[in-house]
Order: C-alpha cells, then sequence, then structure tokens
C-alpha cells in the first residue's frame, strides 16, 4: 500500500508539473500573436528629399508611424517607445561592391508622463524634449524629420551616389513593475522598407 502511494504521489507531482508547463507554453503562445499586433499599422516613409547648406548635407523627410490602442495603452502604462530614422548613403562601385559612406541613426523617444498627461517626444542624442497634449500631436512631431544633417559635402569624391532612409519603432524602457510581466516582448519591434534615391550631385 504504501508503494502505490508513492506511485500516486508521483504521478499526481508529474501531472502538476505537466499542467503548469502547459499553462505556461500557452501564455507564451497566446503572447505571439499578441506581439505581432501590437505594432499593427502603417510604418513607411512617405518622401524624403536633402538640403545642400553650406557644404552640409541635409535630410528632411516624412514618415508613417502605426498607432492603435495597444501602442497607447503600452505608453498609458509606462512603456517608452522608440522611434528611430536610419539614413545611409553608399557609393555606386562599377566593378565591385557599393561602399558605405555613411550610416547615421535619429533616435527618439516617446513617452507619456502620468502627472502632467502630456505626451514627450525625446531627442537621445541632444536631450532636447518637447511636450504635447495628445498622441497624435506627438506622433506628427515625430513623422516629421527637418533639416537633419547627415553628411558633410566634402566626403563626396565624385561618382554616383544612392541615399537610403528607413523609419522604425520599437519597445524602449519598461517601468519596474511591467518587467516580469512582459518578459517575452523584448522583440517588440517593427522596421519599414528603405525608401532610395540617387543622390543630386
Amino acid at each position: 500500500m504504501p508503494r502505490i502511494g508513492l506511485r500516486w504521489g508521483r504521478a499526481a507531482l508529474l501531472s502538476t508539473k505537466l499542467l503548469a508547463a502547459a499553462v505556461i507554453l500557452a501564455m507564451i503562445g497566446c503572447a505571439g500573436p499578441a506581439r505581432a499586433s501590437a505594432l499593427d499599422g502603417v510604418l513607411a516613409v512617405r518622401s524624403a528629399y536633402v538640403n545642400f547648406d553650406h557644404g552640409v548635407i541635409e535630410l528632411n523627410a516624412h514618415v508613417v508611424y502605426p498607432l492603435n490602442p495597444t501602442i497607447l495603452k503600452a505608453l498609458q502604462n509606462g512603456v517608452t517607445l522608440s522611434f528611430d530614422i536610419e539614413a545611409r548613403i553608399d557609393q555606386v562601385r562599377r566593378f565591385w561592391f557599393d561602399a558605405t559612406i555613411v550610416d547615421v541613426t535619429l533616435h527618439r523617444e516617446l513617452t507619456y508622463h502620468l502627472v502632467t498627461r502630456r505626451y514627450v517626444v525625446r531627442n537621445v542624442q541632444s536631450g532636447a524634449e518637447t511636450s504635447f497634449k495628445t498622441v497624435k500631436q506627438a506622433l506628427q512631431s515625430l513623422e516629421r524629420v527637418h533639416n537633419w544633417p547627415i553628411l558633410v559635402e566634402s566626403q563626396l569624391h565624385g561618382g554616383r551616389y544612392i541615399i537610403s532612409v528607413r523609419a522604425s519603432v520599437r519597445r524602449g524602457k519598461l517601468p519596474a513593475s511591467l518587467r516580469a510581466l512582459l518578459f517575452w516582448t523584448d522583440d517588440w519591434q517593427r522596421t519599414s522598407a528603405w525608401y532610395t534615391w540617387s543622390l543630386p550631385m
């Protein structure tokens, strides 16, 4: 009898462990589609061009970022979202691989301040901050890039050059209270297609 009781005890323990594992797998499985759809919406570089200002090449661009209830809720729960613009200039070479002359990224973050109830856009490089009353106003600010210096004209030495621009959005900093709950969303990010044209010389 004791042996039978022991067997039943081990079987019950094994069943409990299997049930717990199934629950965890189910949670991760359910988290997969939620993670994939969290950034649903349009993400694209609509237009871009450059200015030449006293030997400095400046980028101007119009980007469309996604906005949906999941993004809005994440911001209001203290999640920081990172919005990046990457610009790359390649020299076209006829008999060899193209050479990358410059590859730079504009890093900006969007957060929601619960006390002031305002959305704050922060330039990571400069530390400059601008606050907005609504998330749509904040996104409109993020979607426009004005006169961003990306290259000095003296770095170009003739030939043909291609300039490419793309945008990305990803989940940035998490408040401590959410880190344990959202551990499976570490790869929550999207990147647009490249917007490419010939650099006018």
